[in-house]
């Protein structure tokens, strides 16, 4: 898995990564029906081509460019990326319910500004 969105985009969701990616693998978008409900942006492992482009303009600095560089308090959306599929209420499902476990696991990094959560890690 190439790239990995992680909890900094919680509560964020800015969607510059999704207007840079060549493939359009990052969802939900905002024109997608599932922008709303989604608490986090995901990046679809089968359809990322690894190109980096994302990286630099995610302005809470989520992403990051393998599983390895994920932190520890990280690795269960590592999970929710892999699984969740646009337009597939199941996976995207479970992939909420991952990252709500997260946030519940998490409270002292919730509490933190998306901008300040990645240094926190």
């Amino acid at each position: 898995m190439p790239f990995v969105i992680t909890d900094p985009c919680i509560g964020t969701k800015d969607t510059a990564c999704v207007d840079v990616c060549p493939v359009d693998c990052i969802h939900p978008g905002k024109g997608e029906a599932e922008f709303a409900a989604a608490s986090m942006l995901y990046i679809h492992p089968e359809e990322c081509i690894d190109c980096g482009a994302c990286v630099p303009v995610c302005p809470v600095t989520a992403i990051y460019d393998s599983v390895d560089a994920v932190p520890g308090s990280q690795k269960a959306l590592t999970e929710a990326n892999a699984i969740y599929r646009n337009g597939h209420a199941e996976a995207m499902a479970a992939a909420e319910a991952i990252v709500k476990a997260h946030i519940e696991a998490h409270p002292e990094l919730m509490n933190l500004a998306p901008t300040d959560r990645q240094a926190a890690h």
